[in-house]
């Protein structure tokens, strides 16, 4: 098991909130409604507050299964499935974090690119980002889990869709329940992306000051981001009717453009250059990730690691160019995440309960035996 952390390193357990709110608040809301609508409608903000309960359980499951004192999964790897088995499972972790990086970095790369530059070439755009993540990723996790602080200053601007409530029609909801169960069921698992940002505590959690006694924060931050997705989408319905809404790329962009302010012409634009506080944070936290597991599995130093790691997210992030390249990968990382929130967590959460009580047991044994 890996030693405690020191307390220099080591930061408040309600920062938690923040590293999972601000992950969970990255490109996907500009157009998040396309995949919740698909199977459930007008209902889709049910589905959307199902998968957040739901993930709740999830949590409750981490905080269990990392224990007191506080360990991480490659612990957990290494004492439920041996070293060298524990090791190279925790390797193919590190690719789950990769993907999860270049998802968020190149979405947000593509609203910019449509939105406010279509002329600037994508490595350019790259390249300043990668800059940027190497900077604070090379900081430690204080410095990562620092601007995850930002996000404080950035949720006032949620209120934003209080101006397309105004004009929406409150009856384009109805009927409420429309849909068959197995229907919202669906449009569930499609909005599972969206509540990319609990994985990452599967590493970072021994750097939390007594981590287990914060775990409520954890459970606050999924409530706050069910609260403002659903929120969001009820807008998004009022405003929109789902024929409109389907042929909408970019429904949370098309809304903010009915927003003016005397001295503002594009509040869009402001919106835009402002969420990049939150995409900083976001592909930061999986990216550090990567280099944790290298150093604790390969002994290899962040400083050597991190370099390696961004030139491979920048060439990932320059290969895919079309829309239709980033839809199916968007589909693709949204299956892993399914796999991984409702197979992976789960299924290694019971293998750990059953070896506690069979250590127990044995322990118990050697003792009567005694």
């Amino acid at each position: 098991m890996q030693q405690r952390i020191k307390e220099n390193y080591a930061i408040s357990g309600y920062f938690v909130f923040f590293l999972i709110a601000v992950t969970q608040a990255a490109a996907t809301l500009f157009n998040f409604q396309s995949l919740a609508l698909v199977h459930a409608g007008q209902d889709a903000w049910i589905s959307i507050i199902l998968m957040g309960v739901s993930l709740h359980l999830i949590i409750w499951m981490i905080y269990k299964m990392l224990g007191n004192p506080a360990k991480d999964v490659i612990d957990v790897h290494r004492t439920v499935f041996g070293k060298f088995m524990g090791n190279a499972l925790s390797l193919i972790v590190v690719g789950y974090y990769f993907l999860m990086a270049l998802f968020f970095l190149r979405s947000y790369m593509e609203v910019i690119q449509v939105w406010v530059f279509p002329s600037l070439r994508t490595w350019v755009i790259a390249g300043l980002f990668i800059c940027i993540i190497y900077y604070v990723v090379s900081g430690g996790f204080r410095v990562v889990a620092g601007f995850s602080f930002f996000y404080l200053a950035l949720i006032p601007m949620l209120f934003w869709f209080y101006f397309p409530t105004r004009q929406g029609d409150p009856g384009l909801l109805l009927p409420i329940l429309n849909h068959s169960l197995t229907d919202v069921i669906k449009s569930s698992k499609s909005s599972c992306i969206i509540f990319f940002g609990l994985e990452p505590l599967l590493i970072y959690l021994p750097f939390l000051k007594s981590g287990q006694k914060h775990a409520k924060w954890a459970h606050f931050a999924l409530l706050f981001s069910t609260f403002k997705y659903a929120a969001i989408m009820i807008v998004t319905l009022m405003f929109f009717s789902q024929g409109l809404l389907k042929h909408t790329l970019w429904p949370t962009m098309a809304m903010t453009q009915i927003i003016e302010f005397s001295f503002i012409a594009r509040f869009e634009y402001v919106f835009i250059f402002m969420w990049q506080l939150t995409i900083i944070p976001t592909v930061c936290i999986p990216i550090w990730c990567c280099t944790r597991i290298m150093k604790r599995v390969c002994s290899i130093k962040p400083g050597l690691s991190l370099p390696f790691v961004l030139a491979a997210l920048m060439l990932a992030a320059l290969t895919l160019k079309e829309r239709a390249q980033m839809d199916a990968f968007g589909t693709f990382v949204n299956e892993c995440a399914i796999y991984f929130y409702f197979a992976y967590i789960p299924l290694l959460f019971i293998i750990t309960w059953f070896a506690a009580r069979l250590k127990g047991e044995r322990k118990r044994t050697k003792m009567d035996e005694a």
